[in-house]
């Protein structure tokens, strides 16, 4: 495991783990590296089992350190990464935009997530790669309209370019933020995914997302 901290002396208000799954090569790692280092890699190995990294932010004047999971896409490490799941309040379905089959699997990674995972866990579907527009195999529109209907978040990225990485990290992040700041995250009563679809607007860098599952920053829409 690897872990880029460099926050011991600083004092940390929340711990919020987020979790990335998707099918194998669909850029996890890189979305992982760009986030925490604003690095990118064109020789990125695959990830064997469960890596993770940190990223301390300022949410509302507290201090909240992101723990960011990344999970093996190969079918031989689930049973593995399943269990890393428990104690997630956040969560990056990935696929590849480029790759129809990695974007149809994504509702079997759903269902693993909500099996193994807390109820109110909150999910931000990410369509990647979005910097290879002319190789598309998924439309922006089917995705929003799963993620609609999962009553998810969603946007697309290019961990390559850097295009709404931050903003999607930090959208989940404030999305958390703003319930737990309210509750304590020991109260099981809370239910993100409800409370965040009542069309409260989160505005980051100048782009605004709303919570129906539409986002208002995609890179090729």
């Amino acid at each position: 495991m690897s872990n880029s901290s460099g926050d011991f002396n600083t004092k940390i208000d929340y711990v919020f783990k987020v979790v990335l799954i998707g099918d194998s090569a669909v850029g996890k790692s890189q979305l992982l590296s760009r986030f925490a280092r604003n690095e990118f890699s064109l020789d990125s190995k695959a990830t064997i089992g469960v890596e993770f990294q940190t990223k301390t932010l300022v949410l509302d004047n507290k201090t909240v350190k992101a723990q960011i999971w990344d999970t093996a896409g190969q079918e031989r490490y689930r049973a593995v990464t399943s269990a890393y799941y428990r104690g997630a309040v956040g969560a990056m379905l990935v696929y590849d935009m480029t790759k129809r089959q990695t974007f149809d699997h994504i509702t079997g990674w759903l269902e693993e997530l909500r099996g193994h995972a807390d109820k109110n866990i909150m999910i931000m579907l990410i369509g990647n790669k979005c910097d290879l527009a002319s190789l598309r195999a998924v439309p922006t529109e089917d995705a929003q309209e799963f993620a609609e209907r999962e009553n998810l978040f969603f946007m697309e990225t290019s961990a390559l370019e850097a295009t709404n990485v931050e903003t999607a990290f930090q959208t989940v992040l404030k999305e958390i933020y703003r319930i737990v700041s309210k509750k304590s995250l020991a109260a099981k009563d809370i239910d993100y995914r409800a409370a965040s679809l009542k069309g409260t607007k989160i505005v980051i860098q100048g782009q605004e997302s709303d919570s129906s599952g539409k986002s208002g920053g995609g890179c090729c829409a």
